[in-house]
């Protein structure tokens, strides 16, 4: 078991706040049966649920609802967990939460001691924390729960789950085992030099270690593909005023979100609106169009589209093919191109032709059968841009079978894989080199470990469980 942060019994409104059908009080802690029977009026039977009347101190019933005793170790938490399910009014959670708090400092009539006088309220995340804890869950599969309730598509909450049934833990833990191997080969021969064993060619430790190295660079490939079901991609439309950015926005959400007008610098501030292409995330964001700005409000609006395309993944730069040949025009164009420099050399920009459906032929044809042509009217060639916007992503995958994961996750194993190349090229200089190649293997494997929280400084593990929703 993993040392506890905290073992104070702990309590929470467990569902969304707001009215609704039920609403759950969750309790995690060490021995509730006492609690339970003060709150219930009767003793429950373990794991199975239990219509009663919640009473108040005076013995009156604020609700009437089911309650469920689950004892330690078989809970979420591996503590004992008592939940009471009533109505989802506001106030009635209120007073079953406020009644929890009050009969756990009540005296005992027998013993003459508090149920729980230490109860508290439960800290964003803290019941899966505990969960994490006490090796119910590893810390991927903890960082799946918050993914889970988060996803914003169906694919994501698919491969959120995967993650949650440990999916992703295995792969990384198939992965440590073959490294742990490779150490342990390592360390037996430092230990015992006398023996002269040629340890990288009678252990095949470079088999082994090319084969770590194949088998953490398809994990990677499967991570990128989940940590875009989670994050999703970040494109901005920009471009000069009236190009057609509102109108392809909404034209991608298949909502009026943004106002269409012929006027210049009707956009002044960012509209965005998250759409999902193939299960992934797209966070679409239109900005005001870049020109010199006519007034103060315009300036502001514009000098927001510039800061929003620096945040960007991708920026999509939308040309008008109806105004290519005007010499305003192009000098427009022109300014936007030269400032979006470093954003073209990292390939971050994808140049896309707007209202093909009016353009003359000529002016169609001038700019080559390779470009990206839409009309935002007729929805004509945004299937080719979306799949444009996957592949400047790097998706990949169909879906399935991907697990989800996150920035971090892909950083450590990102930072494994860089710690074994190193000991590979140690390992080329032969056993006098062994010394440089297990402390490579030590650093892959406790990157690995920072995943699954084998490895977890204490401020990691409180940022991301101060990330979850409280009663969870």
């Amino acid at each position: 078991m993993r040392p506890s942060l905290a073992r104070e019994p702990i309590v929470a409104i467990a569902t969304a706040s707001g009215r609704g059908a039920i609403g759950i009080v969750r309790i995690s802690g060490q021995g509730l049966a006492p609690l339970a029977t003060a709150l219930c009026g009767r003793v429950l039977e373990p794991r199975h649920a239990t219509l009663v009347s919640f009473l108040d101190r005076h013995g009156a019933a604020i609700d009437r609802g089911l309650a469920i005793h689950f004892p330690a170790p078989h809970s979420y938490t591996g503590e004992d967990v008592l939940e009471l399910q009533a109505h989802g009014g506001p106030i009635v959670m209120q007073l079953l939460l406020a009644r929890c708090l009050e009969a756990a400092a009540e005296a005992d009539s027998d013993s003459g001691k508090p149920h729980l006088a230490r109860l508290r309220l439960a800290r964003p995340g803290e019941f899966t924390e505990r969960a994490f804890l006490n090796d119910k869950l590893d810390l991927a599969q903890a960082e799946a729960v918050a993914d889970l309730i988060d996803a914003s598509t169906e694919a994501a909450a698919r491969s959120a789950a995967r993650s949650l049934d440990g999916a992703f833990s295995r792969e990384i833990g198939r992965l440590a085992e073959k490294i742990v191997e490779l150490r342990l080969l390592v360390e037996a021969t430092l230990d015992f030099p006398e023996e002269e064993i040629e340890f990288l060619e009678r252990a095949g430790a470079r088999r082994r270690l090319a084969e770590a190295k194949a088998q953490i660079v398809a994990v990677l490939a499967t991570a990128r593909q989940g940590a875009l079901l989670n994050e999703g991609i970040r494109v901005v439309l920009a471009g000069q005023p009236n190009v057609g950015k509102s109108s392809l926005l909404n034209a991608l959400a298949g909502a009026e979100l943004a106002i269409v007008t012929d006027i210049p610098g009707t956009t002044r501030d960012k509209v965005g609106e998250t759409i999902q292409i193939e299960g992934v995330p797209v966070h679409v964001t239109d900005t005001a169009g870049l020109r010199e700005a006519g007034d103060a409000v315009e300036a502001i609006g514009v000098a927001r589209s510039w800061s929003a395309i620096g945040e960007a993944d991708a920026v999509v730069l939308l040309r008008d093919l109806t105004r290519i040949g005007e010499a305003a025009y192009d000098a427009g164009e022109a300014r936007i191109v030269e400032r979006l420099g470093a954003a073209f050399s990292a390939g971050r920009v994808l140049e896309v032709f707007n209202k093909a459906d009016a353009a003359a032929p000529a002016q169609i044809a001038a700019q080559g059968a390779d470009a990206l042509r839409v009309s935002a009217i007729t929805g004509a060639g945004l299937e080719g841009l979306r799949q444009a916007l996957l592949t400047r992503a790097g998706w990949q995958a169909a879906g399935e079978g991907v697990f989800h994961a996150r920035a971090r996750h892909v950083d450590a194993l990102q930072r494994a894989g860089t710690h074994l190349d190193a000991a590979e090229v140690h390992a080329a200089a032969g056993d006098r080199a062994l010394e440089l190649v297990a402390e490579e293997l030590r650093a892959a494997h406790d990157a690995l470990g920072e995943i699954t929280g084998t490895f977890s400084a204490d401020d990691l593990l409180g940022a991301i469980f101060s990330r979850f929703c409280i009663g969870k």
